[in-house]
C-alpha cells in the first residue's frame, strides 16, 4: 500500500479558485464578483491566459462584503470606506507595535546607562557633613587628649 500524502491547504493569498467556484464558495453570482472587481473591492490574480483566479483571502473578503451589504445593509460605497478604515487601522496597529518595541528597547538601554552612571559615582561619593560638624569631632578628640594629660 502506498503511503498517503498529507493534504495541504493552499497558500491563503494564492489564486486557486476560478470565478464560478469562488462565487459558489462566497454564495454569490459570478457577475457580482465582476462588479466588485470593477469597484476595486476585490483584485483576483490572473492566470497566464488572463483567467481570474481567486484566493482563499479573496473568498473571505467576498463573504465579508456579503455580510456588510446583506446583514448590515451597507451600500458598496460604505463597504469601500469600511475596508479603507480597516486597512488604515491595521497600519496604525503595526506602527504602534513597532513604537512599543522601540520604547521597550530604549527603556532597557536607559536603565543600563543609569546603572553605569550610578556605578561611576559610587567611587566618587564623599559623605556630606555640614560645616562645623567635622571640627566638632576634632574638638572632642582634643578635649580627650587634654583631659588625659
Amino acid at each position: 500500500m502506498a503511503p498517503r500524502r498529507k493534504r495541504t491547504e493552499p497558500d491563503p493569498d494564492r489564486g486557486v479558485y476560478m470565478i464560478s467556484v469562488a462565487a459558489e464558495l462566497a454564495g454569490m453570482h459570478p457577475q457580482t464578483l465582476r462588479i466588485y472587481e470593477q469597484r476595486g473591492l476585490i483584485t483576483p490574480h490572473r492566470s497566464p491566459g488572463k483567467t481570474r483566479l481567486y484566493s482563499q483571502e479573496d473568498v473571505d473578503r467576498l463573504r465579508r462584503i456579503q455580510e456588510l451589504t446583506s446583514v448590515l445593509g451597507m451600500n458598496l460605497a460604505g463597504v469601500e470606506k469600511v475596508f479603507e478604515l480597516e486597512e488604515e487601522l491595521e497600519k496604525m496597529r503595526s506602527r504602534m507595535d513597532q513604537l512599543q518595541q522601540k520604547a521597550a528597547a530604549l527603556e532597557v538601554e536607559m536603565a543600563r546607562e543609569i546603572e553605569n552612571v550610578r556605578k561611576q559615582f559610587r567611587a566618587e561619593i564623599v559623605k556630606y557633613e555640614p560645616p562645623g560638624s567635622a571640627l566638632t569631632a576634632v574638638r572632642q578628640q582634643m578635649r580627650r587628649r587634654g583631659s588625659a594629660a
